[in-house]
């Protein structure tokens, strides 16, 4: 089933399909050792910010992960301009590139290098409204990277984000924050995740437990530019309970204002808006990012 359940074209094998084309068979390497990477980007409003770099990233996890790539990630990012024409320009899309592995090495377990798989799902999503997003707190720790691939953006990282989201889902919040080995936070299951308190915006630093992500990296830039003193360090669940403001960042939504921590009302802060209203900026003023659809 698809994320968006609305139009769908899949890449693979050299050419685009119309639907949720079947790529992977039962005796592939990644069937049942889950050695798949991908990334993610959005169409939205005729723009697709920060396309090539969400591109170059899958062959760096594909090669983080073993692989060989078999296209690079400027082959990738006009594959996916290409098809976006398909959509109305109005469209909003979720954009999925993949690679994963078909054959097992010597060990069986390991992955043959050159045995790489590559696909593209592009599909309707809407994107989410700001009203209402909520976290509360899993209990469910991220792991180091000496405990896990953690460098990749890999298929096989989710299962933990995927019970962090369900533990989330069945207390009723949108979202949770869960922390590192350490006790301090890290992530969402899902997104980064940022707080304001005096003015100021503070962000876990990366320690290797989760990805520096794109549509982060890009907001700090953005609101550092803009004048505001952004701070990444070691931060506790108290700092986030005692936060004027939190907002998320992630492909799915870009900049999404949290407006509730476990029991305590928030509200959509200036700041959070501020961020979100500077990446839409970003994103409609980059003439790289502008789709040609």
């Amino acid at each position: 089933m698809a994320v968006g359940k609305g139009k769908v074209y899949t890449w693979f094998e050299g050419s685009w399909q119309d639907g949720n084309t079947a790529i992977i068979r039962a005796a592939d390497h990644v069937a049942w050792l889950g050695s798949q990477v991908f990334d993610g980007a959005r169409a939205f409003e005729g723009v697709m910010p920060d396309l090539d770099l969400h591109c170059a990233r899958l062959t760096r996890s594909a090669e983080a992960l073993g692989m060989i790539p078999t296209t690079s990630g400027e082959e990738i990012a006009a594959l996916v301009r290409d098809r976006v024409k398909a959509f109305p320009k109005e469209a909003e899309l979720y954009i999925r590139p993949m690679m994963w592995s078909t054959e097992s090495g010597a060990g069986v377990i390991d992955l043959d290098p050159e045995s790489t798989a590559f696909a593209i799902c592009i599909e309707e999503m809407a994107m989410p409204s700001i009203e209402g997003f909520s976290l509360t707190v899993a209990p469910y720790r991220r792991p180091r990277q000496d405990m896990a691939l953690t460098e990749a953006k890999a298929g096989s990282l989710y299962a933990n984000n995927a019970r962090i989201m369900a533990y989330a889902r069945k207390h009723g919040y949108s979202n949770a924050l869960s922390l590192d080995v350490d006790g301090n936070v890290a992530e969402t299951a899902s997104t980064n995740v940022f707080l304001i308190r005096d003015g100021v915006v503070f962000t876990p630093v990366p320690t290797g437990c989760f990805l520096n992500g794109l549509t982060r990296q890009r907001v700090i830039g953005l609101l550092r530019a803009d004048g505001y003193e952004v701070v990444e360090t070691t931060l506790t669940l108290d700092d986030f309970r005692q936060a004027d403001e939190i907002f998320a960042t992630g492909n799915i939504a870009k900049v999404m204002p949290v407006s509730k921590l476990e029991d305590r009302d928030l509200g959509i802060g200036s700041v959070s808006l501020r961020a979100r209203q500077l990446y839409w900026e970003f994103a409609h003023s980059a003439p790289a990012q502008v789709s040609a659809a």
